[in-house]
């Protein structure tokens, strides 16, 4: 049986950045995240490949049609909170609160509430943010996809594989990133502006090897990395290409991968794991 990976995708749209003073106003002719969206489901179609699409509440709620229509073509849907506010700057009834609100809506949206989590920008934390993981395990949460190896935005030190969160109110499966490891400390070869940045044999090298000692790959995109010329936000140099990365379209090199290696959703990457 080959090893199997999963491909997330962070349905957001150009302006979700982080730490902003609010959220930017933008008008409907402006958005782009559906066409994207669209794009990606093709991509997947052409490769009969699945994938575990991570939404934010306020998107799902602003475009109706689309968790429908990722769940209608086989995807998993899972939740990125609602308003994309870091989870380190949310109260746990805050936090609580947004998990609620999207599990609702996708719920009434696809008919399944979903099971898996991601925090926007790799916000959750051990250290900073304890009380969050038995809060989404109460919330009927069964993983999470949000503690990255790396430094500034998780931890270096973390595990490169699945492992098992213990809460008071049972366990969660969590499920890290892609990075490569090298002397020099970890590189974030999985997604983001690295996916597109580093040499497209140094991922699949990383992949391979992550398969070869029986352990997942998760890659991670975002709509816009597959609309390259698509609008950005107005950002200081070193923080738009955090957000945005080089100009390139991200589509290439996820159908090179998705032909090489086999994928899966989250979801049942984590019934595997979790019954081993």
């Amino acid at each position: 049986m080959p090893a199997l990976n999963a491909l997330t995708i962070d349905v957001e749209d150009w302006y979700h950045v982080c730490g902003l003073p609010g959220e930017p106003v933008v008008s409907a002719e402006a958005e782009r995240v559906v066409p994207a969206v669209g794009r990606l489901l093709a991509l997947l179609a052409g490769r009969g490949s699945r994938a575990t699409f991570f939404l934010l509440g306020s998107v799902a709620q602003r475009h109706p049609d689309l968790a429908p229509a990722i769940a209608a073509a086989g995807h998993e849907i899972a939740s990125h909170g609602w308003s994309h506010r870091l989870v380190t700057e949310l109260s746990p009834e805050e936090f609580r609160t947004e998990l609620r609100r999207t599990g609702e809506l996708l719920e009434r949206q696809t008919g399944r509430r979903p099971v898996g989590f991601r925090a926007p920008q790799w916000s959750l934390c051990r250290r900073r943010t304890p009380w969050a993981f038995p809060i989404l395990r109460d919330e009927g949460y069964r993983y999470d996809s949000s503690l990255s190896p790396l430094p500034f935005v998780g931890d270096r030190r973390g595990p490169r594989g699945p492992f098992r969160i213990d809460t008071p109110a049972g366990h969660l499966v969590e499920v890290p990133p892609l990075v490569t490891r090298t002397p020099l400390g970890n590189l974030p070869t999985g997604g983001g502006w690295g996916f597109r940045f580093f040499p497209l044999g140094l991922i699949g090298a990383t992949m391979a090897g992550l398969n070869r000692r029986g352990m997942p790959a998760v890659l991670y995109v975002h709509p816009r990395e597959v609309d390259p010329e698509g609008p950005r936000l107005a950002l200081p140099p070193l923080r738009s290409f955090v957000a945005y990365g080089p100009r390139s379209d991200a589509a290439p090199r996820l159908d090179a991968l998705l032909e090489r290696f086999a994928f899966t959703t989250l979801d049942q990457l984590v019934d595997r794991w979790d019954t081993v």
